[in-house]
């Protein structure tokens, strides 16, 4: 980002923080192979919301579902035996998850219950889905990131299709992550997380995927991209894991809003929420918490098929 000038800086709030009754430090696999080992009591990430106004988001170490509602209240929706990362809400009321440990998973949020939807791809397992995303045309496109980095670049993105037809778009990326797809100008953004980079993968041209780039250029930190969101005008938001702070980008990818974390510097996602759209949530995972900012525009319609 050093072609451009620095970015105007906002500093977020805290909208709500884990309550302390679902707060139980201790050490776990998870936490052993992705925080170093740390005694964490909780990694938030996920967030989504459904039609009435509640944010989802997901607890990867503990396999936990909260639900949170305007007011910021927390309810334990469902607890189970995984690893949930990414989150998104089907029109039906379904919930979407892409399970580290277990692959693309369905949760009622009604009764909590947790089954499988996609376990493998042709029988082979993922290295560890990470985030979804749907297309107006019922399309979900997900990441399989696993432990890929630079040292092994062979994260995978995919696309299950409104009739249930899995195909592998790429296999070729360090650390795929967050990912967004854009119905304006057709195309998927991803998140790659080590190589502090966003990719852009065009899909104006069928079953054929050519023409991959990189659409922005992070310059680094303890982190990486890591969720991503657009808003009603093609702008991108970052979440920077580990700089503590979420970019704006314009639709062409030049920096021009930077918002700052007022509490840790771990920003994992983020979605639009609130009554006109305009307030961008980010999960803050190294206290537990939940940030909120205002944006200039309106988040755009999460889409998926009926």
């Amino acid at each position: 980002m050093s072609f451009f000038p620095a970015p105007t800086a906002t500093e977020t709030t805290v909208f709500t923080r884990l309550p302390e009754r679902f707060r139980n430090p201790r050490r776990t696999t998870w936490a052993d192979a992705n925080r170093q080992g740390k005694i964490i009591d909780s990694f938030l990430e996920g967030p989504s919301f459904d039609r009435e106004g509640n944010l989802y988001v997901t607890d990867i170490p503990y396999g936990r579902i909260f639900k949170i509602s305007p007011t910021g209240e927390w309810t334990l929706v469902s607890e189970y035996d995984g690893w949930p990362n990414g989150l998104k809400i089907h029109q039906d009321g379904r919930i979407f998850i892409t399970d580290y440990k277990r692959g693309i998973m369905l949760l009622d949020p009604q009764t909590g219950k947790i089954e499988p939807f996609l376990e493998s791809a042709g029988s082979e397992g993922f290295k560890g889905v990470n985030d979804l995303v749907f297309s107006p045309a019922g399309d979900m496109y997900f990441t399989d990131q696993g432990q890929t980095g630079l040292q092994d670049p062979t994260g995978r993105v995919y696309k299950l299709d409104a009739a249930g037809n899995l195909t592998c778009l790429i296999n070729t990326i360090p650390s795929p992550n967050g990912i967004v797809f854009d119905p304006k100008l057709n195309h998927l953004l991803i998140a790659v997380t080590r190589a502090q980079q966003i990719w852009r993968i065009p899909l104006g041209n069928g079953s054929i995927i050519s023409k991959v780039g990189v659409f922005a250029q992070l310059h680094g930190g303890l982190g990486g991209p890591d969720g991503l969101a657009l808003d009603d005008e093609s702008n991108l938001y970052i979440a920077h894991t580990g700089f503590g702070s979420v970019w704006r980008l314009s639709r062409v990818g030049e920096p021009i809003q930077r918002y700052v974390s007022c509490e840790g510097i771990s920003n994992t996602n983020l979605a639009f929420g609130g009554a006109d759209g305009r307030t961008l949530f980010i999960t803050e995972s190294e206290s537990g918490s939940i940030l909120q900012v205002r944006a200039p525009v309106k988040g755009l319609q999460m889409y998926s098929h009926s």
